[in-house]
């Protein structure tokens, strides 16, 4: 029986992230389409994005885009290199540290700037 390991829960990571970017992707291209109807209906959608909730979704969305672009590159190692599959659990505690790096800085910027106005 298969109990999950790093690798189990990177691939979630992975699909959980690639459905939030297809979500937000389909979202944009609404919103987009709403300027065919003339400025009001775009600009009542845009004053609905500058709420609390779409402002933590927009940095919800930073995090997926950082995340599945290291989890992409995860999967390219293991694609690539013969003995990636050795140092799986490594590689996925690099990919999380990597995150983390990359992601703090960009929210502590992201929410300082929204919480600061």
């Amino acid at each position: 029986m298969y109990r999950g390991a790093s690798g189990m829960y990177s691939w979630i990571g992975r699909r959980v992230t690639g459905l939030g970017l297809v979500l937000f992707l389909l979202f944009h291209i609404a919103d987009t389409a709403l300027l065919l109807w003339g400025p009001e209906p775009y600009n009542l959608v845009v004053r609905i994005y500058a709420t609390p909730f779409f402002r933590l979704a927009e940095v919800g969305l930073v995090a997926s885009v950082i995340y599945h672009g290291l989890s992409g590159l995860h999967i390219i190692a293991l694609d690539l290199w013969d003995r990636a599959h050795s140092y799986q659990r490594q590689l996925v505690i690099l990919e999380h540290a990597l995150f983390l790096i990359l992601f703090l800085p960009v929210a502590y910027v992201m929410l300082a700037s929204w919480l600061l106005h």
